[in-house]
Parts: C-alpha cells; structure tokens; sequence
C-alpha cells in the first residue's frame, strides 16, 4: 500500500474542512483509486490539475492515507475468513506489546483491534483452511503467555464486504 505522511501541522481537524467537491473526490476514489487526474476532473467539473490539487492536498493532510488494490482472497487460496475474540491473561503494558507484536508478525491476521467488553482483541484472519486456521489457533494464540482465552467464529457468507467510509455531502 503507498502510504502519505502529513506534516503535524497540516493534518485537517474535522471533515467540515472538507467541502463537497472533496467529498464527491473521496467517494470517486474509494470506489476507483486509479482513477487519474483527467478522470477525476470530468466526474467533478474541474480541470485535471485543479483535481490533482485537491487530491494532493487531502494526501498531505492526512485524509487520504494511502491506495490500495482489493484481491479476490479465494483466487489466491484464502478459502477461510474467521474472527477471533482474544482474552488477555493479564493486563500490562507488556502483554499488549508482546501480543501486539505478535499480530504484527502473523500474514494470516489482516486486522486487529482492543475492544472493550469481555475480549480484550478481536483479530480478522484469514487462512487457506480451517487446517490453517487451527494451526494459527492452537500453534500460534493459544500457547502466547499473554494469551488467556481465543474464541473463534468462522464467516459463513459476507454480506457486505468492505465498504467504502460514508462521506458527509461537506
């Protein structure tokens, strides 16, 4: 993913920086982040460059954080989408680095968060199989020192893939 860093003092404040135009800019992409300058000034009323403009200028404030392409996960052998509800042992600054670090190391976790309520982490993974994803389970999760408890719940259908994030008309 090509990312963009914004300056401390660049980063917008709220999204009522943001007018419609930047708000039709940011739909447009979501949906097709290769679309080019040109493209983009046709589907906004504007020239090419004043699109590549406005476009920059949300990277480098930090609204547009980077592209990415989205991979059809059974067309590369990602067969099993699972979420799994993590329980910390314990609760220190330690445990979470160590956990942290581990979910950092693992290409089958795609995603993770802290959650308040019972879990501690809720972890988005994908794998080949549930072989693969036992293994991730009881090989890799469970036998963490940080590691109290997992709870698994295999996807069955997505409904609704990942969206595009709702943007307000600005």
């Amino acid at each position: 993913m090509r990312e963009f860093l914004a300056p401390m003092g660049q980063i917008m404040q709220q999204t009522d920086s943001l007018d419609a135009t930047d708000s039709r800019l940011l739909s447009a992409l979501q949906r097709d982040a290769t679309l080019t300058a040109q493209d983009l000034g046709e589907r906004l009323n504007l020239s090419p460059s004043q699109a590549a403009r406005r476009r920059q200028r949300l990277e480098q404030a930090g609204v547009i954080t980077g592209y990415r392409a989205t991979v059809a996960p059974d067309r590369i052998g990602l067969g099993v989408e699972a979420f799994i509800h993590v329980v910390m042992a314990a609760h220190s600054e330690e445990n979470a680095r160590d956990f942290r670090r581990l979910c950092y190391t693992r290409a089958e976790i795609v995603a993770a968060w802290t959650l308040t309520g019972e879990a501690d982490f809720l972890l988005r993974v994908w794998c080949a199989d549930l072989s693969a994803l036992s293994r991730l389970v009881q090989q890799a999760l469970l036998p963490h020192p940080a590691v109290a408890r997992v709870q698994s719940q295999i996807v069955l259908d997505r409904v609704k893939p990942d969206a595009p994030l709702p943007l307000a008309a600005g």
